[in-house]
Order: structure tokens, then C-alpha cells, then sequence
């Protein structure tokens, strides 16, 4: 409290002075406005003294002087011409000022009011300084905490504290001017513990993923070392096991190596301009050659076919920027994955749109569809869903997280429409590169 009295005495002690400095500012320029009025009334009276002179009549000297007025009462300043005829004219100043005294007397009265109220403006003043001064108080105790180490010591103790290993772990000193600085650190806390159940999920699931191809090229390793030295029938199966189990392992090892390569920047994409539609038909034709389990249908710009049309048609070129080869590897994964979890004679759709800000592709298909808890993760790594896990057909997991970094690779969009037992729709969208 007396902390505050002595500074509100302070302010006021500068409020005055200030008010002073301002006030002598406004009497400096009352008296040179008074002094500028009497030398324009001067020049005035000058003017209208050589005007009452005669042209005819030669001018000898001019001068100013003081002489009684008629009644001898007082005296007042004249303007004196004398002429070569020893004739003068002589003109008052008085006679001359005596119109203007009294708006004279009013203007300077006008400037004492107002320098004399001029004088109590301190509290004015004071009021106008009072943002100022609550920001240098401010400044101050921003300073003062800065400089304060015992707050930081007390945040260095809480970080101290802390421990690496503990799933909550979080900082707090109860000090509310750190409360900024707490939010920020447990923020960073928390998706460093994010990050770290991510990379312990990843080795583990990739550990579990490779375990299994090895355990089953052991297990008929072992099953022909027994049997299948003589028995024909063991030997074949075995080597057809070994050769789709070492293609699984390799197909597994090149995902995570495009995923690792990706994660450290170091899979580079060679940017060309391309038709859309041309890449997607010619996904569509592989998929109609190697799965004839399916139906195949496309619906690009301009054009469409189903298996059995004969691939003739024309369409309108739907043009983009990216990387060719990685986006014909997304769609791939996008209609693999439809035809894994889709059954036999159903359809898979196929199709390209294009409007005036993106272009986009779109996969759907007529299998088991997905829940809204599955849809939320199924671009993360060995991710699959239940019934993806129970199938035979379950892959890796990886696919989808591949497709989903080639998509943002290219700065696109991916939206998913799933229904269980209804199917699901993939929509990839890219921004349309300007013309």
C-alpha cells in the first residue's frame, strides 16, 4: 500500500512538471501572438499615414514622436511627415488604436483565463501519463522476474524431477508466471512419449511381422531335411512354401525400406506433368488381367469401361504434376487392398475427377468395409483391422501407411468412406498445378 502511495506521489510530481513545461510553452506563444498583433498594427498605422500624404506635395522627413494631446492631458505617439512648404502632416496612434482596444482587451483577457487554468491541468496530464505509467510499471516486473533465478531454479527442480520412463510423466511449479513456459514443456513431453510408443510399436510389430516368414522357412527347412530327401510330395510343397514365403519376407523388407527412406527425407520424387486418366487406365487394364476374380469397372473423365469392353474409347486428358511411377504405386495399394478384402464376382470401381482447384482419383469397392474405430488408424504402420487379421488374405499392414506418405508427398488429400459390409471408398485428392 505504501509502495503504492509513493508512486502515485511520483507520477504527480511528473505530471507537474510536465504541465509546467507546457505551460510556459503556451505563455512563450501568447506573448509572441502579442507581439506579432502590435507590429501588424503598427505597419497598419504606418500604411494609413503615407496614405493621407499628397502626391503634389514633397516629403522632407518622417519621423515618430510623443506630444501632449489638445487638452493637455496625456501624451501619445505620433507619426510626423514634414513637407518642403514647412507644412506637416502629423497622425495619433492612439486615434488609430482606439477602434481595436476594446477587441484588444478581450483577446488578451481571453489568454489570461487561459493560461491561468492552464496551471491546474495537472490531473489532465497525470491521467493521459497513467497507460505509460502502468507499462513501465509493467516493464519493470517483467525485469524484476527475469532477473528473479529463484523462479527458474524452481523450474530446473521440477524438470529434475521428471522421470523419462513414467507414462505421466509432467512438470509443475504452482507458479502461475511459468505457467506458459509448463504448458509448452509437457506439451513436447507428451508427443516425445507419443514418438516413442510409435518407434517401440514399430520395432515390435516389424520384429513379429519378419519372425513369422522366418519361423515358417524353418519349420519346411527341417520338414525337408526329415521327409523330403526322398518323398517327392514334401519336397514340392516345401519348396512351394519356401518361395512364397522368402517373396512375403522380401515384399515386407522392400515396404519397410521405402518407409525408412521416407522417413529420413531420403526417397526423392521426380516431378513430371502426366495424364491421370492414362495412369489410371492402365492400372485398370493390369487389374483386369491378373485378377479374374473380381469385376473391374473405370469411370474417367470422359470415358468409360468395364472387363469387357475393348479399351478403344477416348477420353479427355486429366493432367497433373507429381511423380508418376509413385502414384500409379498408390493406386495399386488402394486396389489391392479393395480386391483382398472384397469377395469373388464382386465390383471394384475405378474412376478420375477433376474440377477447377484438384484433381482426384477414386477406389471403391463391395467388401467387408471397415468401423468408425478402424477407419482413424488404418494409415498406421501393421495396423489391420480384425477381420483383416483373422483373414488369410491380411497383409503386412504397410501398404496403406506407403500409399499415405507417397500421398502427402504430393501435398494431396486422402477421404475414406467405409460401411461394414457395404464396402469402401477411397478418394485421393491433388491440388491443380496453376496453367
Amino acid at each position: 500500500m505504501i509502495e503504492k502511495m509513493n508512486e502515485n506521489k511520483k507520477m504527480t510530481s511528473i505530471a507537474r512538471k510536465i504541465n509546467m513545461s507546457f505551460w510556459l510553452e503556451r505563455l512563450a506563444d501568447a506573448i509572441a501572438a502579442d507581439i506579432l498583433l502590435v507590429c501588424l498594427f503598427f505597419a497598419a498605422f504606418i500604411i494609413k499615414a503615407e496614405g493621407d500624404v499628397m502626391k503634389d506635395k514633397m516629403v522632407i522627413k518622417r519621423y515618430m514622436d510623443v506630444e501632449k494631446s489638445l487638452d493637455n492631458e496625456e501624451q501619445h505617439f505620433v507619426y510626423i511627415i514634414s513637407f518642403s512648404d514647412d507644412t506637416r502632416l502629423v497622425s495619433s496612434l492612439n486615434d488609430f488604436c482606439a477602434p481595436f482596444e476594446i477587441p484588444a482587451i478581450i483577446f488578451v483577457s481571453l489568454q489570461g483565463v487561459n493560461l491561468f487554468f492552464a496551471l491546474f491541468n495537472t490531473n489532465m496530464v497525470r491521467k493521459k501519463m497513467r497507460p505509460l505509467n502502468d507499462l513501465a510499471v509493467r516493464a519493470q516486473e517483467i525485469s524484476e522476474a527475469v532477473y528473479d533465478t529463484s523462479k527458474f531454479d524452481s523450474l530446473e527442480q521440477a524438470i529434475a524431477k521428471v522421470h523419462a520412463d513414467s507414462p505421466d510423466a509432467h512438470i509443475s511449479t504452482g507458479d502461475k508466471d511459468l505457467q506458459s513456459i509448463e504448458i509448452a514443456l509437457n506439451n513436447l513431453l507428451s508427443k516425445m512419449k507419443e514418438s516413442e510408443r510409435q518407434q517401440a510399436r514399430f520395432v515390435s510389430d516389424a520384429s513379429h511381422e519378419l519372425r513369422t516368414p522366418i519361423s515358417v522357412i524353418q519349420g519346411y527347412v527341417n520338414m525337408l531335411d526329415r521327409w523330403g530327401k526322398e518323398d517327392e510330395e514334401v519336397l514340392e510343397e516345401a519348396i512351394e512354401a519356401l518361395k512364397n514365403e522368402s517373396e512375403h519376407m522380401k515384399e515386407l523388407i522392400e515396404q519397410l525400406l521405402f518407409l525408412a527412406r521416407g522417413d529420413s527425407g531420403r526417397n526423392s520424387l521426380h516431378m513430371t506433368s502426366f495424364d491421370l486418366n492414362e495412369v489410371m487406365k492402365e492400372v485398370w487394364e493390369e487389374s483386369v488381367m491378373i485378377d479374374e476374380k473380381h469385376v473391374y469397372k473405370l469411370d474417367i473423365v470422359g470415358w468409360e469401361a468395364d472387363a469387357q469392353s475393348d479399351g478403344e474409347n477416348e477420353y479427355e486428358p486429366c493432367m497433373m504434376q507429381g511423380d508418376m511411377g509413385m502414384i500409379k504405386q498408390s493406386i495399386r495399394i488402394f486396389v489391392q487392398n479393395a480386391a483382398k478384402y472384397s469377395e469373388e464376382k464382386s465390383v471394384i470401381s475405378l474412376g478420375v475427377r477433376q474440377s477447377e482447384n484438384a484433381v482426384s482419383y477414386v477406389v471403391q469397392d463391395e467388401g467387408i468395409g471397415m468401423n468408425g474405430d478402424d477407419v482413424v488408424h488404418i494409415f498406421e504402420r501393421f495396423f489391420r483391422s480384425d477381420e483383416a487379421r483373422n483373414g488369410e488374405s491380411g497383409g503386412s499392414g504397410l501398404g496403406l501407411s506407403i500409399a499415405k506418405w507417397i500421398v502427402d508427398a504430393h501435398d494431396g488429400t486422402i477421404d475414406v468412406l467405409s460401411r461394414m459390409d457395404i464396402g469402401t471408398r477411397f478418394t485421393v485428392a491433388f491440388p491443380r498445378q496453376n496453367k
